[in-house]
C-alpha cells in the first residue's frame, strides 16, 4: 500500500504542477510580476492541498481533471499566503521550499504584488471551474464561497492576525487550537470540502470530510511545530528555529516535543475515525493523514 500511495502522490503532484504551469504561463501581465508569481508557485512543495481536493472528489466519482481549476486555485492561495508570511513585517524568513524567499529575490514590493496577483488569479480559476461539464455553475459557486471564507478574515487571514497578536505571550490550549484551526486548518478544510462539493457530495459526507480535515490540519500544524525545533533546514526547505526567534506560542512551548508529538498522533487517529464510513474508497485520505506524522520536511 505504501508503494501505491507514493505512486498516487507522484502522479497527482505531476498533474498539479503541469496545470499550475499552464495556468500562469500565458498571463498578459508585466513580465517581472509573472516571473515572481511563478518563482514561488512553481518552486515545488508537497501540493497537499490540491491533492486533498482531488482525493476527496474521487470519493464521489470525479477525476482529477474535473477539479483541477479549483485544486490549483487553492494552491495559488496557499502560495500567496507563504509569500506574505515570509515578509519582514510578518515572519521575516529568508528560505522557502529550499531557496530564497520571493522578497529576497524580487524585493518586498514585488513580493506583495505577486501574492496579491496569485490570490486574485485563484478566483479567475474558480470561475473556470464552473465550465467543467461534470461540475457545473452551482457547485462551482458554492466551492468558491467555501474557499473565500476559508482564506479570509474568518479563516486563514484571521488566524494569522491572532498568531501575530500572541507573539511574546504563551497561549493556552484552547487559544492555540483556535489559531491553528484558522491559520492552517481552514485551507485544509476548504480543500477537502471543495472536493466533495464539486463532486456533489451530500451534507452528511461534507460534514464528515470537514471534521477529518480539522483533525488533519491540527496534526499537520503540531508536526510543523515539532519540526521547527527538531528539523533540518536542508530537509524542510525553510528556516528552522523561527518560532523561538519570534517568541511564538506553539504546541512545543506548551507541551514539550514529546507532548506535542502525542497530540499530533491523537489528531491523526481522530481523522482516521471520520473516514471509516467510506471504507476502502477512503484509502488515499487515510494514507495522507498517516503521512503527516511521518514527515521530516
Amino acid at each position: 500500500m505504501r508503494g501505491e500511495f507514493q505512486q498516487y502522490m507522484a502522479a497527482r503532484r505531476k498533474q498539479v504542477e503541469a496545470a499550475l504551469d499552464r495556468y500562469t504561463a500565458g498571463l498578459d501581465a508585466p513580465s517581472r510580476l509573472v516571473e515572481a508569481m511563478r518563482y514561488s508557485l512553481l518552486a515545488g512543495g508537497k501540493r497537499l492541498r490540491p491533492i486533498l481536493t482531488i482525493a476527496a472528489s474521487e470519493l464521489f466519482g470525479l477525476e482529477a481533471a474535473d477539479v483541477m481549476p479549483g485544486a490549483c486555485a487553492l494552491e495559488m492561495i496557499h502560495t500567496y499566503s507563504l509569500i506574505h508570511d515570509d515578509l519582514p513585517c510578518m515572519d521575516d524568513d529568508d528560505l522557502r521550499r529550499g531557496r530564497p524567499t520571493c522578497h529576497k529575490v524580487y524585493g518586498e514590493a514585488m513580493a506583495v504584488l505577486a501574492g496579491d496577483a496569485l490570490l486574485t488569479q485563484a478566483f479567475a480559476l474558480m470561475a473556470e471551474q464552473a465550465a467543467v461539464p461534470r461540475v457545473g455553475p452551482a457547485r462551482a459557486v458554492r466551492a468558491a464561497a467555501e474557499l473565500a471564507h476559508a482564506a479570509g478574515a474568518e479563516g486563514m487571514v484571521g488566524g494569522q492576525v491572532e498568531d501575530l497578536a500572541w507573539e511574546g505571550r504563551q497561549a493556552d490550549e484552547p487559544q492555540l487550537r483556535r489559531i491553528h484551526s484558522l491559520k492552517t486548518g481552514a485551507l485544509f478544510r476548504a480543500a477537502v470540502r471543495m472536493g466533495g462539493i464539486l463532486a456533489g457530495a451530500g451534507e452528511e459526507d461534507l460534514d464528515r470530510l470537514g471534521r477529518y480535515a480539522t483533525h488533519f490540519g491540527l496534526a499537520f500544524q503540531i508536526w510543523d511545530d515539532v519540526l521547527d525545533v527538531t528539523g533540518d533546514a536542508a530537509l524542510t526547505g525553510k528556516g528552522v528555529g523561527r518560532d523561538a526567534r519570534l517568541d511564538k506560542s506553539t504546541y512545543v512551548t506548551l507541551h514539550g516535543v514529546e507532548g506535542a508529538r502525542e497530540r499530533a498522533y491523537q489528531a491523526v487517529r481522530l481523522a482516521l475515525e471520520e473516514l471509516e464510513p467510506f471504507g476502502g474508497a477512503g484509502w488515499v485520505l487515510r494514507a495522507l493523514a498517516e503521512s503527516v506524522v511521518d514527515r521530516v520536511a
